[in-house]
């Protein structure tokens, strides 16, 4: 492009040369000139007059808009608020610092779920130490039979007892095995039954004469207990527990004592009794010679101790499912500790079914069960026959709710 001529001074307005630009200062304006747009007083364009459509225009800015209250435009900064922690209270009252929340229900959760865990896991810990017999004699046993039938045998071993338990529980030494126990628990359909037989009972022994029924432990253990036993009296016995003097004791010491309510005054040196009259509380030595001294009574002997020996079991069986042994564990490890050192269970029976026996001793006094001697005809306690062989059917036969007053004393006289 050529230079266009430039005047002296530079570029002037009536310049030809810059007519383009400026445009003409002659009557009429030059179609491609740039004007400046006339803005109206009031900022807008009037609608009267209107510029050319060619023209460039300059635009009427819109006014910002005002943000809405409780909210923030682009770019505007932050409301101030309370300091970091701190949050501030209505009324005026100024910041406070917030109080940590503490899951309450949480930690009760926890508790809850590891106390379950502690009952659990003790019984089957103390299970585990519990010693195993063999009480099964095999050969020819009576069939089944309804409900479920225990013997329960308290042995006269003095093998887990130091010299000093020795003399302090009046025991004397050890004299071998035999039983001071022989209980029969059933649990059925009817009335739990709590049935002693007295352990001078004369009975024949398979392979052995007849005699004293204790003898049949000290010749062929729990085997040869269960088989005379069953032979006897035709009761299938399906579960063998096995207490001793020791673990007894420690059993009854668990549980705080138990309640005994002899009739007379008791003194026995030799099983270092001395109790007055009356119910009393009794800790595990005095339990344990209340259990054991025949002593007693210059009529019934034997006899009125195989009742002491009923009213002892139902009361530590009561004592230890009382409500207490579960909410204090202390008690509770305690008397697992000593139902596993007290305790010898026939091969085969389960923790369930030592359960239910222990569930069991709880009910066999009073209205919950039933509590009685074998049907005896004599202080020399031979057996009734009609009488005993009457109470063994209805056992049998899972009746309990049957039996009769006159089937079911406390001595096993008729009344």
């Amino acid at each position: 492009m050529a230079d266009r001529p430039r005047g002296k001074g530079g570029p002037q307005e009536g310049t030809p040369e810059y007519q383009w630009l400026y445009g003409s200062q002659g009557s009429g304006p030059a179609d491609d000139a740039t004007r400046a747009v006339q803005r109206p007083a009031s900022g807008r364009p009037s609608s009267s007059a209107q510029a050319p459509a060619d023209h460039t225009r300059v635009m009427p800015a819109s006014p910002a808009p005002t943000p809405a209250p409780g909210r923030r435009g682009a770019g505007a900064p932050p409301p101030a608020g309370p300091p970091p922690g701190r949050s501030r209270k209505p009324g005026g009252r100024g910041p406070r610092l917030p109080r940590p929340r503490i899951g309450v229900f949480r930690v009760v959760r926890w508790v809850l779920l590891l106390w379950l865990v502690f009952l659990v896991a003790v019984p089957f810990w103390a299970w585990s130490k519990v010693t195993k017999v063999e009480a099964d004699p095999g050969g020819d046993r009576p069939a089944e039979q309804p409900g479920t039938t225990y013997l329960l045998v308290g042995s006269d071993s003095r093998g887990d007892l130091t010299e000093e338990e020795r003399e302090r529980l009046g025991t004397g030494g050890d004299v071998g095995q035999r039983t001071d126990t022989i209980m029969l628990l059933h649990t059925g359909d009817g009335p739990n039954l709590l049935m002693s037989i007295p352990r001078d009972s004369i009975v024949p022994i398979p392979g052995h004469s007849t005699t004293k029924i204790n003898a049949a432990y000290a010749w062929g253990g729990p085997e040869l207990l269960v088989q005379t036993v069953e032979q006897n009296t035709g009761i299938r016995v399906d579960h063998y527990v096995e207490v001793g003097f020791g673990g007894f004791v420690d059993m009854v010491d668990a549980v705080g004592g138990v309640e005994i309510c002899p009739e007379n005054a008791m003194k026995d040196p030799q099983a270092k009794l001395d109790i007055p009259a009356g119910c009393q509380e009794a800790d595990g030595p005095t339990a344990l010679g209340y259990a054991r001294s025949r002593k007693t009574s210059a009529d019934l002997g034997d006899i009125k101790r195989a009742e002491n020996q009923r009213e002892v079991v139902s009361a530590v069986g009561d004592e230890a499912l009382s409500p207490w042994t579960f909410v204090n564990p202390l008690r509770y490890y305690q008397l697992s500790t000593a139902t596993a050192r007290s305790f010898a269970v026939s091969d085969g029976s389960s923790p369930l079914s030592i359960g239910r026996f222990g569930l069991a001793m709880t009910r066999v006094d009073g209205e919950n069960g039933l509590t009685c001697g074998i049907p005896i005809r004599d202080l020399a306690v031979n057996w009734d026959p009609e009488r005993s062989q009457q109470l063994f059917d209805l056992i049998i036969a899972d009746d309990t709710a049957s039996i009769p007053d006159n089937l079911c004393t406390p001595s096993g006289l008729l009344r």
